[in-house]
């Protein structure tokens, strides 16, 4: 296949008038329907400006490569404009862009198109080549251009395959791996430009690609061992494990593309910082810019500890509650819970559950930041924090009556238990690189897990009265409010759920809610119901409107907006983003307003959920079930309305409505 079997002559435009990014990707997708490829020209422009909103596809030197893969499109295909004007694409160089290329990618079926669309994408490295395409008068010259272009490329792919194992037996100077969250372009643009950069530096480099076809020119042992250093440009997670020992240097996949002899040097020159499969983060970053902002670093590490506890929070949370909906005889007693053996069973399997929620919330933290030397050290000092041991309870005789010595940190000291597990395994690690290379099997099965299990206890016993007093304080404070502080508590915990749809913001009043069912008090409980309320909320709304004012919505939208019913109901808040990301300005403020609502009048009804998750699917175990669903359509009705009102009806040939 060539990169012409995906560019039609319908699908070029050469002087185009786009004045804006959103003139430019609306050019651009009305010529991509043209030729063919798409078949729901809405949701395909929708899913380019889902992917604009990740970060900006305008690569710099007057070049803009958009791309989304949806199942919109029918077959894969190209569209290309010239705007001789320029348009500010929001380019990393912040210049105007003058060169546009379109990508449509299907969902699923043959990857056979993405090495055309790989192969497009170094093709735009040669500036000479982007000028001549620049410079084209018709369509069909352009076309010629490419065309003469792919042949030169794919003979010098032929020269270079045919000494390939001749090079590897040679062996490597550098060796790199490339790697985007798509797939389609950057990652393969990265990699073309450190091969080049390299050859002119007059060293050899292999760069493996982690496209979407799977990785292609995968590195070897052999590879890897003989090159002084490896460069990971790359926007998503890469496998480390097999560079332990090597010089590494991590970097973002657009600055494998825009500055690749720096990243070369780096290796060349020994400023690249030697990785330890067993040091997490242990990666050099040369320059503060480069390097992941600290509330980012921070906020992943608090994630994957959520992340891995959630399931033993949605398990026992459920099945306790199950044992007080099983357990009626029971109830009024002292018993209520677990006065008969099923009940007993679901209670005691839901309190094991709750028991691991908290060392496996340390225990993943630590592992963010330290990787698996992190993991044990993270789970003790968890187990610590839940348990409240302190030096003052070693000073005790340990007994029965010495448990009024123990001082739970709970989840607050969960938290600080991680985070301090991970960052001292770090340090241990980095004190042990001075160590004689004899030793360095011994570290991670002996080193590490004593050294860090026992700096972790100490620091834990000694803080733990501490952060007990702070987390007894915050549940002091939270089991005194109520009436309106409750509801404003409720209103402000679900808008946040509403702002971002499952970003930081979203996951912040998220972890709040689960924090406050690790209490297992009804507070806690009655806070989670509200939080959960304020995700239902979004994906509700917007299929509410698209329901009843469909003038208001195209087809695509009133499509989309049937399976927001479920995703909904399944507390599935980012079945709205796709609709928020389009009309930011008027999705976000319904959704706020309706989560707002749906999470206030939850409080006021006093329902309360012990399970962090599952939606409408768990409304039996929900404390004031009717009124929670009352709560949830309130919400849903008001953001469909406030939505409703925003939005101007669109006219018929938009909508697809009969006049």
């Amino acid at each position: 296949m060539r990169i012409n079997d995906l560019l039609n002559v319908e699908s070029i435009r050469i002087g185009g008038a786009a004045a804006t990014k959103d003139e430019a990707i609306d050019e651009l997708v009305g010529l991509m329907v043209r030729g063919g490829n798409v078949v729901d020209e809405e949701e395909y422009a929708k899913a380019v400006r889902a992917r604009e909103a990740e970060f900006s596809t305008g690569l710099g030197d007057g070049i803009a490569i958009p791309h989304a893969k949806t199942a919109a499109v029918s077959a894969p295909g190209l569209a290309a404009m010239t705007v001789p004007a320029g348009v500010d694409y929001e380019s990393l160089d912040g210049e105007p862009t003058t060169l546009f290329f379109l990508i449509a990618a299907p969902e699923g079926g043959s990857d056979v198109h993405l090495e055309v669309l790989s192969r497009l994408s170094t093709l735009l490295l040669d500036q000479k080549f982007c000028a001549r395409l620049r410079a084209a008068k018709t369509p069909e010259e352009f076309r010629h251009l490419v065309d003469e272009q792919e042949t030169a490329r794919l003979s010098e792919e032929a020269a270079k395959a045919a000494g390939a194992a001749e090079r590897d037996r040679e062996g490597y100077d550098v060796v790199a791996v490339t790697a985007c969250p798509t797939g389609i372009a950057h990652t393969f643009m990265a990699a073309e430009a450190l091969e080049k950069k390299a050859a002119e530096m007059g060293l050899k480099i292999k760069v493996e690609t982690q496209g979407q076809g799977g990785a292609k020119n995968v590195l070897t042992q052999a590879d890897v061992a003989g090159a002084r250093g490896v460069i990971i440009a790359a926007d998503k997670n890469v496998d480390l494990s097999r560079f332990d020992g090597k010089p590494l240097y991590s970097c973002s996949v657009t600055r494998g593309i825009n500055d690749p002899g720096a990243l070369i040097s780096l290796i060349i020159e020994g400023k690249a910082a030697v990785y330890h499969a067993g040091a997490g983060a242990n990666v050099a970053v040369a320059e503060a810019g480069e390097s992941e902002g600290v509330g980012r670093k921070l906020y992943k590490d608090l994630m994957n500890g959520v992340s891995h506890m959630l399931p033993f929070v949605v398990g026992g949370g459920i099945l306790m509650a199950l044992s007080f909906l099983l357990d009626q005889p029971g109830l009024g007693t002292g018993a209520y819970g677990h006065s008969t053996p099923l009940a007993a069973f679901f209670n005691l399997a839901g309190n094991q559950a709750f028991n691991f929620m908290l060392p496996i919330l340390s225990g993943y933290i630590a592992m963010s930041i330290a990787d698996r030397p992190g993991l044990a050290a993270g789970f003790v000092g968890g187990w610590i924090a839940k348990e409240g041991y302190t030096l003052g309870y070693l000073a005790t005789d340990m007994g029965a009556e010495a448990t009024g010595a123990l001082v739970s940190a709970g989840f607050l000291g969960a938290l600080f238990a991680g985070f301090a597990a991970g960052y001292l395994v770090r340090g241990i690690e980095r004190l042990c690189d001075k160590l004689p290379s004899s030793v360095e099997g011994v570290k991670p099965i002996l080193i590490y897990p004593v050294l860090g299990v026992f700096a972790t206890s100490l620091v834990m016993m000694a803080v733990n009265p501490v952060m007990g007093a702070i987390s007894s304080a915050l549940s002091g404070f939270l089991n005194g409010l109520s009436g309106s502080s409750m509801v404003l508590l409720g209103i402000i915990a679900a808008g946040m759920q509403a702002t971002d749809m499952g970003g930081p913001i979203n996951k912040a009043a998220y972890v709040f809610g689960t924090a406050a069912l690790a209490e297992q008090t009804v507070t806690g409980n009655m806070i989670m119901a509200a939080v959960m309320a304020g995700g239902m909320v979004p994906p509700l709304a917007i299929a509410l409107s698209t329901t009843l004012f469909k003038n208001r919505w195209t087809e695509a939208d009133r499509k989309a907006g049937v399976v927001n019913w479920i995703m909904g109901l399944s507390y599935i808040t980012e079945g709205a983003i796709p609709f928020a990301a389009a009309d930011p300005l008027r999705v976000l403020p319904a959704c706020i307003a309706g989560s707002a609502v749906a999470g206030g009048l939850s409080m006021l009804f006093g329902c309360a959920s012990p399970a962090p998750h599952g939606g409408a699917w768990v409304i039996a175990v929900i404390a004031n079930p009717v009124q929670y669903l009352i709560a949830l359509a309130a919400g849903t009705v008001v953001g469909a309305l406030v939505l409703s009102l925003l939005k101007r009806p669109l006219p018929p040939e938009q909508n697809g409505l009969a006049g």
